[in-house]
């Protein structure tokens, strides 16, 4: 079977079905219509249906005909907290939400592979279970590991696990798969300084903590300048200082909040320690005390499965028009990861970026746009991949 061609015979519907969600964004825990609509959705094709999953997700389950593995495909349903700026006539109506990161496409891309599936329901092998997960932009609880507490992974348990996103980077219709961590874990920290406040006027009689502040600002770079091994991929930054309420008066406390990105978890480890040590040893140094504090329970690196990859790969290969290409590993945080703790299998990217077409702004930016054009091959891939994994002798 051409499931690419079946993909692009019901590509009007996957668009029309991305529009629509991205015309209505929700942010992380609130995908209440998003997760009707997909319900709902699921149900017309004859898919066993559970929502309330972990929140707000949804999970779809289809049984094949025949024997086989069991295979789940994840679409994140989340917007972001971003004023849209894009030049398409079917921008976010509400204000300050945006679908900036290609959630709506996953919804559409995953729903439409659920239809072609459903179709083929005589001809599949096992089971196919559809995770419509909330909250993946939150970067600390997620939406994954509530779906995973909710048993989404289970009876059925889940052979191999799946999952799609559209990125701005790789040109348009291009395949990226690597093995091994292909994302980060995203820690966000916060520090505060506790100084003495006092007069602008008098700084000799305070312990100025937002001198110390811009002061621990440059330090922390030594951390990753100076104390982690420059061959491992480490990232540190501060988005965020926080402090004082007049031009003439020093407060009492500065607050910094920022992240720390690595690839595995050893460097993970030492990052967060030298990152405490570093922060408390500054501020004693000028006479102030400082607190650290890590968010608790933030995504874990995001580890492909080798040997899933590589079949995936092979799988992938088979779809006319298309690219496969050896991924780069991205310091951007996925929960995806908490799926494939309890499952091999790869998160994968397909690629958006057209010049012709304006789709040439990062995720996460206000003018985001995506190539609908690969929405086609997005569906087809999932599809595929499904259909070749819960098949007991395998992909090719």
């Amino acid at each position: 079977m051409d499931l690419l061609e079946e993909a692009r015979s019901i590509e009007p519907e996957i668009i029309k079905t991305r529009r629509a969600v991205h015309q209505n964004p929700e942010l992380a825990y609130h995908e209440e219509a998003t997760a009707r609509m997909v319900a709902k959705r699921l149900e017309s094709l004859g898919i066993e249906v559970k929502t309330g999953v972990g929140g707000t997700g949804v999970l779809g389950t289809l049984k094949g005909a025949k024997k086989g593995k069991v295979v789940a495909l994840r679409a994140d349903m989340d917007g972001l907290p971003v004023k849209e700026m894009a030049d398409v006539d079917f921008r976010s109506k509400v204000d300050g939400v945006m679908h900036a990161c290609g959630h709506d496409t996953h919804v559409a891309m995953l729903l439409g592979a659920a239809r072609i599936l459903s179709k083929h329901r005589d001809q599949l092998h096992g089971t196919v279970k559809f995770l419509f997960q909330p909250a993946e932009e939150h970067g600390g609880r997620g939406g994954a590991k509530p779906m995973i507490e909710d048993g989404a992974m289970i009876n059925p348990k889940v052979d191999y696990v799946f999952g799609l996103h559209i990125d701005s980077d790789n040109k348009s219709g291009e395949f990226g798969l690597r093995g091994g961590a292909i994302a980060a874990a995203p820690d966000r920290f916060v520090v505060k300084v506790i100084g003495k406040g006092g007069h602008g006027s008098a700084p000799h009689q305070t312990v100025d903590p937002v001198y110390i502040a811009a002061q621990l600002i440059l330090a922390l770079q030594g951390v990753s300048g100076r104390m982690i091994d420059p061959v491992q991929p480490f990232v540190i930054s501060i988005g965020a200082v926080h402090s004082g309420t007049k031009e003439n008066i020093i407060p009492d406390e500065a607050v910094l909040e920022g992240t720390i990105r690595t690839l595995d978890e050893a460097t993970r480890r030492r990052a967060k320690v030298k990152v405490e040590e570093v922060s408390k040893g500054v501020a004693q140094a000028f006479g102030a005390k400082a607190e650290v504090e890590f968010e608790k329970d933030a995504y874990p690196v995001t580890v492909n499965d080798e040997e899933a990859t590589d079949r995936a790969v092979r799988v992938l290969r088979r779809i006319q028009g298309t690219k496969v290409k050896i991924q780069k590993p991205i310091l951007g945080g996925e929960d995806f990861s908490r799926f494939l703790q309890k499952a091999p299998g790869t998160f994968y990217f397909l690629g958006t970026n057209n010049p012709s077409k304006g789709c040439v702004y990062p995720n996460h930016s206000s003018k985001f746009k995506v190539d609908e054009d690969v929405l086609k091959i997005g569906t087809a891939s999932l599809a595929m991949l499904a259909m070749e994994f819960s098949n007991p002798k395998g992909p090719a």
